[in-house]
């Protein structure tokens, strides 16, 4: 999956994959996690969202099922 780069303090990118609703999120102190089942609504408004730090641990963070995959 293609990532992009984000300007944040605790994501550094971000990736999508819209026919399997699979977000992946990278973050600055390590880790590389695939979020499952997640709307294509709630990867745009992480993208546009002016704290995407705040966004990830308001919206995505312990609400889908997620696995690390490095």
């Amino acid at each position: 999956m293609r990532r992009i780069p984000v300007s944040s303090a605790g994501i550094t990118q971000v990736g999508y994959h819209e026919d399997s609703e699979t977000l992946e999120i990278e973050f600055s102190k390590g880790g590389l996690y695939q979020f499952f089942n997640v709307p294509t609504l709630i990867y745009d408004s992480l993208m546009s969202a002016t704290s995407k730090d705040d966004y990830y641990h308001t919206c995505i963070g312990s609400r889908f099922p997620c696995s690390r995959i490095r």
